[in-house]
């Protein structure tokens, strides 16, 4: 191979991957190796620098170019890395020229080993289309990229630069081309994808840009969204779900804690009761929907009944699929200049919310067994039901194929097809 991306954190990441591959490629690489890294936590950039350690070790003769957002956000470090042969910047990993450039470069004594320029001074997405998503039954689609909000824990602004909109033509055209190379589920994805479009002429929403690619892409089976902000749900997204069973019925809520005091310390624009009124609201008018969503343990100031609040909102919301993330200072951030808690108190709380996530998720699987789900198949063993759930086959299955599966079981984590 060629050229091998090894991907760690978000779903845009796993999308801009391929776009990674094919312009590295298109630019003559051989032999190379490119961590597209995360930095959304401490313990994300370390496993990022253990991997360039590791393949360093594993391929000493290969290029290994370092990328991402810890790359945009720490480029000094990584440039310091022996292992590290190239650095590139969040904007310069997607661009054919960065590539060439890069290319060139190797093996000129004095050539720059970092290339990372300033991420606030992009002012738009380019619509880097994609033709098939290499070893993946479902494809990313790139709608938006950035944040223009400044949550105190949050680093992730720095590494992706101000919110910018992908027009609603390319990602259409995107869509329509994916889907004619045999993709039966297309994902969404972006930074904060419901502030889609407010860069854009006429500020189109999230809400329309669903409905248009529902409309003008009739063949497309199942269209998915990665993780959204339930406060910028605009009309038109919430009437998509209600209107098209095609709108798969999971969500992702980025609500990171359940105490209002604390989300005003986060510098969140929700409040509990938005978030609860919002489950409670679109559960309504689509029954079977569920909900994921990423809380954090153990924030700066974090009082034992401010812990409780977050952990009782997995009830008070109906969450089935949990993603718990300790609290990690990430420097430069003002969360980082709170007063911190214990790790120990930290850890523990982390683990009691896991806990109350797995109680919530074997609920949810109970009252599965005996149902028909239809499932898209990601491996020959292993499927994800419409509302996300993992399904182990009892029989191969045709890797991008969507069936009708019967569910006899579960282990707690899983579902178990009959």
């Amino acid at each position: 191979m060629s050229v091998q991306v090894v991907t760690f954190g978000c779903r845009l990441n796993a999308a801009e991957s391929e776009v990674i591959r094919r312009e590295a490629e298109r630019a003559g690489m051989s032999d190379t190796v490119v961590v597209n890294t995360c930095a959304v936590t401490a313990e994300a950039v370390r496993q990022a620098r253990q991997t360039i350690r590791a393949l360093r070790r594993e391929r000493p003769s290969a290029k290994i170019v370092v990328t991402g957002c810890a790359a945009q956000t720490e480029p000094q470090s990584f440039a310091a890395m022996a292992e590290a042969d190239r650095v590139l910047g969040n904007s310069e990993k997607l661009s054919a020229e960065a590539w060439a450039r890069t290319r060139a470069d190797f093996g000129v004594a004095d050539a720059p080993k970092s290339l990372v320029n300033d991420i606030m001074a992009v002012k738009d997405t380019a619509p880097h289309l994609i033709e098939a998503v290499a070893g993946r039954a479902r494809a990313f689609v790139q709608v938006q990229n950035g944040c223009d909000h400044r949550c105190t824990f949050c680093i992730i602004p720095y590494g992706r630069g101000n919110s910018r909109s992908v027009p609603m033509g390319a990602v259409v055209a995107d869509v329509q081309r994916l889907v004619a190379n045999g993709y039966g589920e297309v994902v969404l994805t972006g930074v904060d994808i419901t502030s889609y479009g407010a860069d854009l002429p006429g500020a189109p929403k999230l809400g329309a840009l669903v409905k248009q690619i529902l409309k003008h892409v009739p063949d497309l089976r199942r269209l998915r969204l990665s993780s959204i902000d339930s406060v910028e749900a605009d009309r038109d997204l919430i009437d998509a779900f209600a209107g098209d069973a095609r709108l798969m019925p999971h969500l992702h809520l980025s609500l990171q804690a359940g105490d209002d005091l604390i989300l005003k310390r986060m510098k969140r624009r929700h409040l509990r009761k938005d978030a609860i009124a919002f489950c409670r609201d679109l559960r309504r008018l689509r029954p079977d929907i569920v909900f994921g969503a990423d809380i954090i343990a153990g924030f700066p100031t974090e009082t034992e009944a401010m812990f409780e609040n977050s952990l009782s909102l997995i009830e008070a919301c109906g969450l089935t699929h949990l993603h718990v993330f300790p609290f990690s200072p990430r420097p430069g951030t003002p969360a980082a200049r709170m007063p911190q808690l214990p790790r120990a108190i930290v850890k523990e709380r982390a683990a009691r919310l896991r806990a109350g996530g797995a109680r919530a998720l074997r609920q949810y699987l109970d009252g599965e067994v005996g149902a028909t789900r239809r499932v898209l198949i990601e491996t020959e063993a292993r499927g994800r039901t419409e509302h996300f759930t993992q399904v182990r086959l009892a029989s191969p299955a045709e890797p991008g194929a969507i069936m009708d599966v019967t569910i006899a079981g579960h282990d707690g984590k899983q579902l178990i097809a009959a």
